[in-house]
């Protein structure tokens, strides 16, 4: 099992007042999954991503991605985690707007001290895979809001993670554009590459095999393949 999630507790603490953004969730993701997380807003779902992403630690709970407890690592352990296994797509884009494509694509390969080459080659191929081989030398701020996501998905592959996850990567794009990244996601995992999506529309979640869909903290369905099923608890 790829990502095993065991009665998963987030509590906020702002003086005497407790928010509970997630509230004993429980759920696996097998390797090669394409997992949609779909809840309204405040329900907790980009707080489950943060702890996905090891971005922040649960209250509570176990977390175990490839065989490893996240819950107890340290902050350096959990930033080579991140290195090691997860890429992020967010829907902000989050590029440098005075860079290439190409250059933006580079930057996770510099922090891995990945010689220079290696790095150019590397960015150009990702961003070839995207459909972006005649874009490289454009800046961001050049690029339309579909473009530059291709770019984000291609930076977040450059270190060949195991794991993508994807915070509402069609929420700043056309739909048409919108339906191109889908296309693209669908394809990566094709290849073999486990995604887990975070989004509030119901058209983008049917592009997932799986979807879950959360609430005030709790998982309150879990489905694949048009058929639902009740979420189960992992002991």
């Amino acid at each position: 099992m790829m990502i095993t999630i065991s009665n998963l507790s987030k509590i906020y603490q702002t003086g005497d007042v407790e928010t509970v953004a997630l509230d004993d969730v429980s759920f696996n993701v097998q390797k090669g999954e394409f997992v949609a997380i779909m809840g309204p807003s405040g329900s907790g779902k980009s707080t489950l991503m943060h702890m996905l992403g090891a971005l922040d630690k649960p209250t509570s709970g176990k977390y175990e991605l490839d065989g490893e407890d996240v819950e107890d690592m340290s902050d350096d352990d959990l930033a080579d985690i991140r290195n090691r296994k997860i890429g992020f797509v967010f829907q902000a884009f989050n590029l440098l707007p005075r860079r290439t494509a190409l250059q933006n694509v580079m930057i996770p390969m510099i922090y891995a001290e990945i010689p220079k080459e290696e790095r150019r080659q590397r960015a150009r191929k990702y961003l070839e895979m995207v459909g972006l081989g005649d874009r490289l030398d454009h800046t961001s701020n050049q690029l339309s809001g579909g473009q530059q996501q291709r770019v984000a998905i291609a930076r977040a592959l450059v270190l060949d993670p195991s794991i993508i996850l994807a915070d509402e990567p069609t929420g700043n794009i056309a739909s048409n554009q919108a339906e191109e990244i889908m296309a693209i996601f669908k394809k990566l995992n094709s290849q073999g590459h486990t995604i887990i999506m975070i989004t509030h529309e119901p058209d983008i979640a049917e592009h997932a095999k799986r979807i879950i869909q959360i609430k005030d903290g709790k998982i309150i369905s879990d489905h694949k393949n048009g058929v639902r099923r009740k979420a189960r608890r992992v002991n």
